[in-house]
């Protein structure tokens, strides 16, 4: 037996600078209950590892062709001593000495909630828009702690956005509860492991909480191919996984990109943005946001798509590819 209430799980590869700000925040939680700090490292080379290490933390460490989203943090969870298992990423900092707490009371606030998870804030430096949209998202789970569970199969079954809305989770931010995982272990797919966990986890009778005070500084300002390389991946992950087309048709896509170029023209000018800032940053958006429906819409299709486009345009292929030379 253990008195250990909760571990805080890290994978890391490469962290940078970065990296120690985030130990150092989780390290001085305020919590009423001990708690450790868990890393598995898949082979950086930027002084990563030492730098957990100088700071007390565990580490572990794998080659780079061992990593797997799901399978890396099934082999932090084996490590682990805690009731509640705490992931987040290397990039991602607590905004206050209370995110662990608030995190673990929440995942713990009805018996048969499986996981929990908070709610990400863009960097302080972050694009404006990256701001709005995160802010944006989260706003749609409320302003107070709430437990889901699956209440209307019918609904379920035939409203693919109230889907989405119940299996929603990510692992920049969460807590599953470890009795749960020793059932239910995350699974070892190519991508949104988080979300694929969480709808076995709903369809199996679980509930999941959404706990707004337990924030963490998490954004990416991708430029226009990394965007273009991230929504390709969601998007095929969305469509092996889950079923989704998340974009339906080339109709559908263009009005897509301008809907969102819109939106982001007028959030830039209501933001006090004018004159040729304002029209810079906009066309930029707007070269941003074609390029994420346009790798939702090969995404979808990637089935049809030849290998030699596949290999190029996924990101998660091409990190993985380095891993193993």
């Amino acid at each position: 037996m253990t008195d250990i209430r909760a571990s805080v799980l890290i994978p890391v590869k490469n962290g940078g600078p970065f990296l120690g700000k985030v130990l150092d925040t989780v390290l001085t939680q305020e919590t009423p209950w001990p708690f450790e700090v868990l890393v598995v490292d898949s082979g950086s080379s930027d002084g990563s590892v030492e730098c957990a290490r100088q700071r007390g933390v565990r580490v572990e460490t794998i080659p780079a062709s061992e990593f797997g989203h799901g399978r890396t943090r099934n082999q932090l969870a084996s490590m682990a001593r805690g009731e509640f298992l705490v992931f987040i990423t290397q990039d991602a900092r607590p905004a206050s000495a209370q995110w662990l707490r608030n995190m673990v009371e929440g995942c713990d606030a009805q018996p048969d909630v499986a996981g929990a998870f908070g709610p990400h804030r863009a960097h302080p430096e972050a694009r404006y828009v990256t701001h709005r949209e995160l802010d944006q998202h989260f706003a749609g789970f409320g302003d107070k702690l709430s437990v889901v569970r699956l209440e209307d199969r019918a609904r379920f079954a035939s409203d693919p956005g109230y889907r989405q809305w119940l299996h929603f989770f990510s692992s920049n931010n969460s807590c599953i509860r470890r009795s749960v995982w020793e059932q239910l272990p995350l699974p070892e797919v190519a991508f949104a492991e988080d979300q694929t966990w969480a709808l076995r986890a709903i369809e199996a009778g679980h509930a999941k909480a959404f706990v707004p005070d337990a924030v963490v500084y998490h954004s990416h300002d991708f430029g226009v191919w990394e965007t273009l390389q991230r929504n390709f991946d969601e998007a095929r992950s969305f469509n092996r996984y889950f079923g989704y087309r998340l974009q339906g048709s080339m109709t559908q896509a263009l009005k897509s990109a301008v809907y969102l170029a819109r939106r982001d023209f007028g959030w830039l000018r209501s933001g006090g943005m004018h004159g040729w800032r304002l029209f810079k940053d906009a066309v930029y958006m707007a070269f941003i946001e074609m390029a994420r429906v346009a790798g939702q819409f090969l995404g979808t299709r990637h089935e049809r798509l030849p290998q030699w486009l596949l290999r190029s345009i996924s990101r998660d292929e091409q990190l993985q590819r380095a891993g193993r030379a």
